[in-house]
């Protein structure tokens, strides 16, 4: 049976860890990008189809392309943030499946299929893979600012053009900015919920 986590190590994943909106001037390194998404990659989707595709944006040029598709709100933070993540999904994912899933011709259940299968497929695996991949930064010792309020279409054209990749959500990354934080919202109880059949 495997241990269960330590009270520090549930305080940097769940109970101490925050959403960011200020980040303090580090950058991250190309090294620290690859251990996050080989971290992300291991966890589990659905047939392993692994649909999640991310754009890493760090420069100022790139930066500079992503402000005018982004809801007012969402303008500083991002700008401040030493990176900003575009997670999408890959519309044509099952491409890949007789790798990723020898075990069947798994392909064919999505080609043969209506395209709203695939799509919600694509969807929720990489909906799920980018809450895997909050987890995985913050066991690297980042922090995080998970977002909509942007245009989608607009960033898929300017970003994913001319690929079958589309955007889901935005994620800014790096080291957070304590000083800015808000108090944690309330959360829903177990009682109003959950339920227990």
């Amino acid at each position: 049976m495997t241990p269960a986590l330590n009270e520090n190590a549930l305080a940097q994943l769940f109970t101490q860890a925050r959403t960011y909106s200020g980040w303090r001037d580090e950058p991250i390194s190309d090294v620290v990008l690859h251990q996050l998404y080989d971290l992300t990659r291991l966890e589990p989707t659905s047939a392993n189809c692994s649909a999640g595709r991310f754009v890493f944006i760090q420069s100022r040029a790139a930066k500079a392309r992503l402000m005018p598709y982004l809801s007012k709100g969402n303008i500083e933070k991002t700008l401040s943030a030493p990176v900003t993540v575009i997670v999408a999904y890959d519309s044509e994912f099952y491409h890949e499946l007789p790798e990723l899933f020898p075990y069947a011709e798994a392909k064919i259940w999505f080609t043969g299929s209506p395209d709203d299968i695939s799509f919600e497929t694509a969807f929720r695996n990489s909906t799920l893979q980018a809450g895997y991949f909050i987890m995985a930064a913050r066991s690297l010792g980042l922090d995080t600012g998970p977002m909509s309020g942007f245009d989608n279409k607009a960033i898929d054209k300017e970003f994913l053009n001319n690929s079958t990749w589309k955007s889901n959500l935005l994620i800014n990354l790096g080291y957070g900015n304590k000083v800015t934080l808000h108090h944690r919202l309330p959360r829903l109880s177990f009682a109003k919920a959950c339920q227990l059949i």
